[in-house]
């Protein structure tokens, strides 16, 4: 609500000036209107329709400062006038350019052709002088890529874009006329097409005859083939038709496949169980890992792994180069995998090629039958021989009559014609078994007699202590002075047990018991059942 700004309202004038404002929101009255005549929103709040103090100067309604009230004066729009001219001299100045006579450059910047014949300068050798401006840009104006553009420069390069395309398309028809007129006269050389044929041509042929633009699609572009201007192979659709529906479309469960609205990109199926034959859009990831798709990300891996070996090649910069040496790479490849194969089927054969084995190996069994009685004798047929393994059989090394792994003996496999268990030794036979046992039963006497022989222990004196719990014999004889000791022992034992502060840290410790020991306990110990244990005290 912009309003006249007043130095002081009264309560009555301020509730107007309310009430105004509300009926102008309301629509019941007219809209207050600016210096230049043009209505003021009344919704606009009251900190923006407001002008500063500093800004304030006319006392009316104004969104003036709103808009652009600071410019700067040396902004100028205009551009360089290109190839004016403002003065032409009659005769040569001094300090003139020496090339084209100008004053306004010398003759190292000069850009046109020599214009002095001789020694002498005449009117129509002289170049006018051009016109030399400069401007004061502001910010924008110096990044404006736009400005002084001439857009009669583009108008020459539609023209001769559009002259070349019509070049080429006459040519490429001239070829088409050429090679239907070729065919159509070895059809009427040799008479073999029919009429119909000959009807199908001479409508190509007519067909051909007609304006290109009327045959080409909307929906088509021809792109360059390997030219200098770029391009690639073949037609390419340059919009979508809008009957077609989007991928984003086709499913609109949120647990379908997931659409990135950035990329535009759906990889997964939108609809996996539909038929096959009858959907046109299976995901993007079923273009990544069709057609020439695989062999072209072969080929950039191949170019990664290349350049991370040292080779210098680049898949942007030199893709002939790149190619050329995936397909010297694929070759060698395959011709070291098939030295390789040649190598182990020379040295292990080839079992595919060499004759079919036996049934009887293959399957295990057969439809022969056999007959045994009780004992495990045959009776009716023979009995099928068991196949030999691949393994080598019945071969004898270093004189034995039989194979390692025929003995066995204190978990330790030898050879049962001469009872060795070291592998790949000589075969000593029956002597060599004799010269075992011999040495084993040497051995054996050798242990027993060392164990007759064994010197015993000497034999210790018993010491007859007196043990807890035990009655006192009859025959126990105690030493008064060692008595005395004991019972001073056991007294400090016990003051101990009563004050811990009292036990030392260094406890030698002593599990002798002697009779003098066992009675000082006997003395000092009190019985709960006594009468007098309180006396003893």
């Amino acid at each position: 609500m912009a309003t006249a700004s007043v130095a002081f309202k009264s309560r009555e004038d301020h509730r107007k000036q309310i009430e105004l404002e509300e009926a102008r929101k309301a629509g019941l009255a007219p809209a207050e209107v600016d210096e230049d005549g043009k209505e003021i929103n009344p919704h606009i709040p009251q900190y923006m329709s407001s002008a500063p103090w500093y800004l304030d100067n006319s006392q009316k309604p104004s969104l003036r400062h709103q808009r652009k009230w600071k410019s700067d004066p040396n902004y100028s729009k205009s551009w360089y006038d290109r190839g004016a001219k403002v003065y032409q001299a009659e005769k040569y100045r001094k300090g003139a350019c020496e090339n084209c006579g100008a004053m306004t450059h010398d003759a190292k910047s000069c850009m046109e052709r020599p214009r002095k014949v001789g020694a002498k300068w005449t009117h129509k050798h002289i170049a006018p002088d051009e016109k030399i401006e400069s401007f004061e840009l502001d910010y924008d104006g110096k990044r404006d890529r736009w400005n002084g553009y001439d857009t009669s420069n583009y108008a020459r390069v539609v023209e001769r874009y559009e002259a070349r395309d019509a070049a080429r398309s006459k040519f490429l028809k001239e070829q088409q006329l050429k090679k239907l007129e070729e065919k159509n006269g070895k059809q009427n050389d040799e008479a073999v097409a029919s009429d119909e044929e000959n009807y199908e041509d001479e409508l190509r042929v007519d067909e051909a005859k007609v304006d290109e633009s009327k045959q080409m699609d909307f929906a088509k572009v021809e792109k360059r083939v390997r030219t200098t201007g770029g391009g690639s192979t073949g037609t390419v659709r340059n919009l979508r038709i809008r009957e077609d529906t989007a991928k984003y479309l086709l499913n609109l469960d949120v647990n379908s496949a997931h659409y990135d609205p950035k990329t535009r990109s759906m990889r997964e199926d939108p609809l996996p169980d539909a038929d096959p034959n009858e959907k046109f859009y299976g995901g993007d990831n079923q273009y990544r890992n069709s057609g020439q798709a695989m062999e072209f990300k072969q080929l950039n891996i191949h170019s990664w792994e290349a350049f991370e070996k040292g080779q210098d090649i680049h898949m942007q910069a030199a893709p002939s180069q790149a190619e050329l040496l995936y397909k010297n790479y694929k070759v060698i490849k395959e011709k070291l995998k098939t030295q390789t194969k040649d190598m182990i089927m020379e040295k292990y054969g080839n079992a595919a090629s060499e004759e079919e084995l036996p049934r009887e190996l293959l399957l295990g069994q057969s439809e022969r039958q056999v007959e045994y009685d009780r004992a495990g004798r045959i009776i009716k047929g023979q009995e099928t021989v068991l196949p030999k393994s691949k393994y080598e059989e019945d071969v004898y090394i270093n004189n034995h009559t039989s194979v390692w792994g025929s003995w066995w003996k204190d978990h330790q496999w030898g050879y049962k014609c001469c009872k060795q268990t070291i592998r790949n030794s000589y075969c000593t036979g029956a002597a060599g078994i004799k010269a075992a046992e011999a040495a084993t039963d040497l051995m054996k006497a050798n242990i027993a007699r060392k164990e007759t022989t064994e010197e015993l222990p000497a034999p210790v004196e018993e010491k007859r202590l007196a043990t807890w719990g035990t009655e006192v014999p009859d025959d126990l004889v105690l030493d008064e002075k060692l008595l005395v000791e004991a019972l001073r022992k056991e007294n400090e034992r016990k003051k101990e047990e009563k004050d811990e502060r009292k036990r030392k840290y260094n406890v030698t410790w002593n599990d002798e018991v002697t009779p003098e020991d066992m009675e000082a306990y006997r003395m000092t110990k009190i019985h709960h059942d006594d009468p007098m244990k309180n006396f003893l005290h």
